[in-house]
């Protein structure tokens, strides 16, 4: 009897022992969940949403393996240890790739912003040349309003850049740059088409035709000689 109670509370001591062997790995799960709250807030689910997304997802597998195990009576962390290892790297990654590419796409506001000013006022020089007849009177009237709202999107696209949503200010000042190019290109052909209308054809110099020489006079006849009387 004695030796049969000492064999069960060796297996409580076994059990117990193998149990405390298999913790959560707590610690590495709080830091990868923190690096991917940096990742977040450094608009990562903006400017990398697939790498973003990569991280996330291998999150919720770990979250979901770590369930399954606690539900166990012999837990094994040890691959889920592993996994966070790597997910912390990615998270991280993707934390500074996402700050990179934010400068990246900031830069490209700037650059663009600065051609469609420049190409709205070349299209508003150039619409003081086109062509103004019935149908070009229309025509410009309709790209006054286009170009109208072309401003107001470029300002639209300033103001987001100012916010620092730079994504949006890049998309709205994409197409905004565009609409203005289609313009500019309409603009100068329809001058060029007018230009080549109005140049003078000028015809190729004929040889100059010489003067016919004077009919010759006709011979004078001679004069009768008189007749000789017998």
């Amino acid at each position: 009897m004695k030796n049969k109670v000492l064999m069960g509370l060796a297996a409580i001591a076994m059990v117990a022992f193998l149990s405390s062997c298999g913790k959560v790995p707590q610690e590495k799960i709080d830091a990868t969940n923190a690096a991917i709250t940096a990742a977040q807030t450094a608009e990562a689910a903006v400017y990398v949403p697939a790498a973003f997304a990569a991280v996330q997802d291998s999150m919720k597998a770990i979250t979901a393996a770590v369930e399954v195990q606690k539900g166990k009576l012999f837990k094994k962390f040890g691959p889920i240890s592993l996994k966070l290892d790597a997910t912390l790297a990615l998270a991280q990654k993707v934390a500074s790739d996402a700050a990179a590419k934010k400068e990246e796409v900031k830069k490209e506001v700037e650059t663009t912003m600065t051609a469609v000013k420049a190409t709205i006022e070349e299209n508003t020089a150039l619409m003081k040349k086109a062509p103004r007849g019935k149908e070009g009177a229309a025509v410009l009237e309709a790209m006054k309003t286009d170009m109208a709202a072309i401003e107001a999107s470029v300002a639209e696209a300033q103001a987001l850049y100012d916010k620092g949503t730079f994504m949006d200010a890049l998309n709205k000042v994409k197409a905004a740059s565009e609409k203005a190019t289609g313009i500019n290109t309409e603009l100068k052909d329809a001058i060029e088409k007018v230009k080549g209308k109005g140049k003078a054809v000028v015809a190729p110099a004929k040889p100059a035709v010489k003067a016919a020489a004077p009919a010759a006079k006709p011979a004078a006849k001679p004069a009768a000689k008189p007749a000789v009387k017998k």
